[in-house]
């Protein structure tokens, strides 16, 4: 009987500990973002050479990887840029247009236009009238078009080149590229990044980035 008891008291300490740990992760470390030590310099080349655009405030800069119709991007835009803004946290948006997979359009027409033409002007403000409006009622007016333009299709093809190169590096440091992807600087001076695709990501970014 004793050695029932201390066998059951065992069990239950061990299950105690597993619980926590599993309460740990589920809750907290599965959600933290990644501090990247790896292809630090490579990372860095192809965010900051991307057509990224921004309201061009003077405070850390936030990098996000994103495309327009993503409803996790659109989401994190609409409740985390206001406070991040206001925390001048320069919020630098990297819209791309995905390639077609297994013959099915990722894209439309009017999306890779104005890709092309965010990447060409770094205009803040064209990227805000894009997302005032549904993605369907986006007409681009006055955006010249890209299909059919070699050069502006070299541009939108340049963001998906960006996309695959980044990818493999990222995963290097245990962070999947999703949208929207987020790469920041901490206090510490280290270089983080996260798929940020659900809400319990986003506490880490704002304090992180003082906002």
């Amino acid at each position: 009987m004793r050695r029932f008891k201390l066998w059951g008291s065992i069990v239950l300490i061990l299950a105690v500990i597993a619980a926590g740990v599993w309460a740990t992760w589920s809750f907290e470390l599965r959600w933290r973002p990644k501090t990247i030590t790896r292809h630090q310099a490579e990372i860095v080349q192809l965010i900051e050479h991307s057509g990224w655009v921004s309201p061009g405030l003077k405070g850390k800069p936030l990098y996000m990887v994103s495309f327009r119709s993503c409803p996790d991007c659109i989401r994190f835009r609409t409740e985390e840029f206001p406070a991040l803004q206001a925390a001048n946290v320069d919020t630098r948006v990297i819209e791309i247009a995905r390639r077609d997979v297994n013959g099915l359009a990722k894209s439309t027409p009017i999306e890779r236009a104005t890709v092309a033409q965010l990447w060409l002007t770094r205009d803040w403000k064209l990227l805000e009238a894009w997302e005032a409006v549904p993605v369907e009622a986006w007409k681009a007016p006055g955006v010249p078009p890209a299909d059919g333009d070699m050069a502006r299709l070299a541009v939108v093809e340049s963001g998906r080149s960006m996309v695959d190169r980044l990818r493999p590096l990222l995963k290097d440091n245990g962070v999947d590229l999703r949208y929207p992807t987020l790469i920041w600087w901490n206090d510490e001076g280290q270089m983080r990044a996260c798929a940020c695709e659900k809400r319990q990501t986003y506490r880490f970014v704002r304090k992180e980035l003082g906002a």
